[in-house]
């Protein structure tokens, strides 16, 4: 039995405004691929199948395309619900769907027993025994109380999700037992837990009641496929539970990170685990350096592009060449001719000082213009020359307005 574990795909992304139609489309053929060389049985998504609630109609289309396309592959398809996926929209053709051998949990379905469904392999005999749990929504779990204190909901959602997860594993094993088959045992899930890195496209999906979930609350399954943060990676070091982690970046934070899949080959209840390394199908690069350092540092990378391909950069700049006037056009001149987008262009900030008064307590009104001036300055990465050149500014500044307040009031005539 071998299954493939995705999740995160975040069909419909406006990135910075750019679609990701085509990325999502080079994937899928990949994918797909994949799915015929690696001969896999089952393709398991893990949440945040669509990036919003309303996910546009391109985006459905891809979702509806793929799982036509990959029909003649005889692989089965399970796709759970994530916090960015509306259950209303993943209902509506749910019934559909599974009679094209695909399988839509879009929320907590009431009670741990319909969460449970065999996994089977292309001869139809029984691979795996799957707890498929989509993302567990609080409102679905508690019932809300008056008064209650945050850091008791966030136990009582905690131990609520516990249950849920020892629910599934108690009847998974009794569903094993009764078909007498020496069947692994596997799970799904949507949030954090405690120890994952996250990066910035990650919206917090427990605020104020669930921070992270711990992964010794995890009953013993033989394998647990995870979604929601997009770095692939294991949880608490155990290599059976995982993030599969997204399979493009859908962040820049995220863009030097090697997207995979997770392959999983099933003999009784032993599993191997392989990643399956993703193509990169659209560059993006973070650049944090001065003015005159970019051209050099775009070198290698636009020598690493493919034909027709194009880089979406976002160039963090160091220096006082971040508080230049015509600061936009300046970049743009250097970019001019190359094979390069620019989404986002930012000054450094440096967090040595946090805060001008922090250390005294002091008042604006108590300080001079001058020390404000050098309270700042302390903030960012500048030479003494540089520093220099804003303080003879703030001095003809200071002038002019000294100059300003001694003249004389013009006269009212009466």
């Amino acid at each position: 039995m071998r299954i493939l574990h995705s999740s995160d795909w975040h069909l419909g992304q406006h990135f910075i405004g750019k679609s990701r139609a085509d990325e999502h489309k080079a994937l899928f053929g990949w994918l797909k691929q994949q799915i015929e060389i690696h001969q896999v049985d089952a393709l398991i998504v893990a949440g945040d199948i669509f990036d919003t609630a309303t996910p546009a109609s391109y985006a459905r289309e891809l979702y509806h395309q793929l799982i036509v396309d990959l029909q003649p592959t005889g692989c089965q398809l399970v796709m759970l619900g994530g916090n960015h996926d509306s259950v209303a929209v993943l209902q509506e053709s749910k019934e559909l769907l599974a009679c094209l051998h695909t399988q839509v949990v879009p929320g907590w379905l009431g009670a741990a027993e319909s969460h449970l469904m065999v996994l089977k392999n292309k001869q139809g005999q029984p691979g795996a025994i799957l707890a498929a749990l989509p993302f567990l929504r609080a409102r679905d779990l508690l019932q809300s109380q008056s008064g209650q204190q945050a850091s008791d909901k966030q136990q009582q959602l905690q131990q609520a999700i516990a249950d849920c997860y020892q629910q599934c594993f108690t009847k998974a094993q009794a569903f094993k037992a009764e078909l007498g088959l020496e069947l692994p045992l596997l799970a799904t899930g949507h949030l954090t837990t405690v120890g994952a890195s996250s990066s910035e496209s990650v919206r917090e999906i427990y605020i104020g009641s669930l921070e992270a979930f711990p992964a010794s609350a995890f009953p013993e399954f033989n394998y647990i496929a995870l979604g929601h943060i997009h770095q692939p990676q294991l949880v608490a070091g155990k290599p059976h539970i995982r993030y599969s982690g997204s399979p493009i970046p859908l962040s820049f934070d995220e863009a030097k990170q090697q997207k995979s899949m997770v392959l999983l080959d099933f003999t009784a209840a032993e599993g191997v685990i392989e990643l399956l390394p993703i193509p990169c199908f659209q560059p993006l690069l973070s650049l944090k350096c001065s003015l005159p350092e970019l051209n050099s540092l775009l070198q290698q990378p636009l020598a690493e592009l493919k034909a027709e391909q194009k880089l979406w950069l976002e160039l963090v700049l160091t220096g006082s060449d971040g508080y230049l006037s015509d600061l936009q056009s300046q970049v743009q001149q250097q970019l001019d001719g190359l094979p390069v987008e620019l989404l986002k262009l930012r000054r450094a900030r440096v967090a040595a000082v946090a805060s001008l008064t922090a250390e005294q307590q002091e008042s604006l009104h108590e300080m001079t213009p001058d020390l404000v001036l050098e309270r700042r300055l302390a903030a960012e990465e500048l030479t003494d020359s540089e520093k220099a050149e804003f303080q003879l500014m703030l001095q003809q500044v200071m002038a002019q307005l000294e100059q300003a307040d001694q003249q004389p009031e013009p006269q009212v005539l009466s």
